[in-house]
C-alpha cells in the first residue's frame, strides 16, 4: 500500500490494534450487559412460569442487537478514536509535513489507513461471535444463582431459539460495523483543521459521529432483515 512503500508487517500492526488489541474490552462489555439483563428477567420469567425460555431470550437478544452493537461501540470508542487522533495530530503539527517530505501526501495515508479499516473489519465478527458466547454464558451463570434454572435447560432453550438467519446477520453486521468505525473516524481526523488543541475536539467529533452512525446503520439493518 502507499505504492509498495508501507511494510506489511506496519499494515498487520495497525489492523491488530483495531481488532485484536479491542477484545478484552468488548468482551467485558457484553458480559456485563448479559449479567445485567438476565439479573433483572430471570425472576419475571420465573413468576411467569416461563423460566425455561431465559436462555432463548438471552440468546436471541445477543446475537440480534447486543453483542454486535456493544462490541462495535466497544472497539468505536477504543480504536476508533486512537484513529482520529493520530491522523488529526498528524493533520496540525510537523508529523504531517514529516510525511509529505517522505513522499507520502496525507490523502495517501487516509486511503491506507481506511484499507487496514478494511483488513480489521475481518477480526470484528470474530469479535461479535466471541461476545455473543461470553455473554450467553453469563447469562445462564445468573440464572443458575437467581433461579436455579439448570445449565442443561438454559442451553436447551438457546438451541430452540438461535437460528442460522440470525448468527448470519450478526457476522454482516461486525463486518459493516468494522469498516464504518476506521472510515468514519479516519475522516474526521482528516478534517481537521487549527492547532493541536483541535486534535481533541475532532476525537470527540470522531466518537459522536461514529456511535451516531453505527446506531443508525444498526436500525437500516434491523428494518431489512426484521420488519
Amino acid at each position: 500500500m502507499l505504492q509498495g512503500r508501507v511494510r506489511f508487517s506496519a499494515v498487520i500492526a495497525n489492523a491488530a490494534s483495531i481488532g485484536y488489541d479491542s477484545i478484552p474490552i468488548a468482551l467485558v462489555i457484553v458480559f456485563i450487559a448479559s449479567v445485567v439483563i438476565s439479573l433483572q428477567i430471570s425472576k419475571q420469567f420465573l413468576m411467569s412460569g416461563g423460566e425455561s425460555y431465559v436462555g432463548g431470550f438471552m440468546a436471541v437478544a445477543l446475537i440480534r442487537e447486543l453483542a454486535p452493537g456493544f462490541a462495535a461501540l466497544a472497539i468505536s470508542a477504543r480504536a476508533g478514536t486512537a484513529v482520529s487522533a493520530e491522523i488529526a495530530n498528524m493533520k496540525v503539527t510537523s508529523q504531517g509535513i514529516a510525511v509529505q517530505h517522505k513522499g507520502f501526501t496525507l490523502a495517501e495515508v487516509l486511503i491506507t489507513l481506511v484499507i487496514i479499516g478494511v483488513i480489521a473489519a475481518i477480526t470484528v465478527p470474530a469479535i461479535v461471535i466471541l461476545a455473543e458466547f461470553f455473554g450467553i454464558i453469563g447469562g445462564m451463570v445468573v440464572s443458575y444463582f437467581t433461579i436455579g434454572l439448570h445449565p442443561a435447560r438454559y442451553i436447551n432453550s438457546v438451541w430452540l431459539w438461535i437460528n442460522t438467519k440470525d448468527l448470519y446477520i450478526s457476522v454482516l453486521k461486525g463486518f459493516i460495523f468494522g469498516i464504518l468505525i476506521t472510515t468514519v473516524c479516519a475522516t474526521q481526523g482528516y478534517s481537521t483543521e487549527g492547532g493541536a488543541k483541535n486534535v481533541g475536539i475532532s476525537t470527540t467529533e470522531a466518537a459522536i459521529k461514529a456511535t451516531v452512525i453505527l446506531l443508525a446503520t444498526d436500525l437500516l439493518i434491523a428494518l431489512l432483515f426484521y420488519f
